[in-house]
């Protein structure tokens, strides 16, 4: 997933406010009193396109993912916007790093692609035992009702100069997994297009799961928001975000 990905990601994701959604991860930093200047991990940075602002904003970032055509991608934006961040190729599910660290991140469904609930749970507890005492690990899904009705058994489009998907949906019940299936056309300099076909799937975790699977990896003082504001989820929010402590 997502080798030949990382050339049209940006592209893809281009009317995503990424600098409001690292503001809304500054301010769920402070809630859980990671300071300017702490060490944060995020993990499943893609092309760091969160990282990047994070670490403008004072704090000591390292981009962790397990595709390294999108870490490259990172580093590269990184030195275009004058910035000096680690990155480095890791499976978030085995994460080890030389130092335990003040907050581990993992953003923009990172969490949803990890499709067994065994896998979100060997997830929580690698962050743990990578947080010092005190720590926090903040991410964001990708809600259930917004995998189930937003995205579920439809077909979504995008049909640009330069630029064009066409992105269908499967939604199962029974497993709560979305299968996608997008077929991206991007236009090359010569006016011809390159077609490129790209499969994922998501999980629909539930708040229920997160909290509960948090607690069971050691963490306290979970707390779940919805969309972005420090509310509590409603029942059509698309995306949560979610706090942890380490004790």
């Amino acid at each position: 997933m997502y080798q030949s990905f990382a050339g049209v990601y940006d592209a893809l994701m281009e009317q995503v406010d990424y600098a409001a959604w690292a503001w809304h991860y500054d301010a769920l930093m402070q809630l859980c009193h990671v300071k300017k200047g702490a060490r944060v991990v995020e993990c499943a940075c893609g092309t760091g396109s969160i990282t990047i602002p994070l670490r403008k904003m004072g704090y000591q970032m390292t981009g962790v993912d397990l595709s390294e055509e999108m870490i490259a991608r990172g580093m590269e934006k990184a030195r275009q916007a004058g910035v000096m961040i680690p990155f480095i190729r890791q499976d978030m599910c085995d994460l080890a790093l030389p130092r335990k660290t003040e907050c581990i991140l993992c953003t923009c469904d990172g969490v949803n692609y990890l499709t067994a609930p065994e896998k979100a749970k060997q997830f929580f507890r690698a962050a743990f035992a990578m947080l010092k005492s005190g720590g926090a690990l903040i991410f964001d899904i990708s809600s259930a009702y917004k995998l189930q009705n937003t995205l579920g058994n439809n077909t979504l489009t995008c049909d640009e100069e330069d630029f064009a998907y066409i992105w269908h949906n499967r939604f199962d019940e029974k497993t709560a997994l979305v299968e996608m299936e997008l077929s991206i056309f991007r236009k090359r300099p010569d006016g011809a297009f390159d077609r490129l076909e790209e499969s994922q799937v998501q999980r629909a975790h539930t708040k229920e799961e997160m909290e509960k699977w948090l607690q069971e990896a050691g963490f306290e003082n979970v707390q779940i928001f919805g969309d972005y504001d420090m509310t509590a989820p409603k029942a059509d929010d698309e995306r949560l975000h979610i706090c942890a402590v380490k004790p």
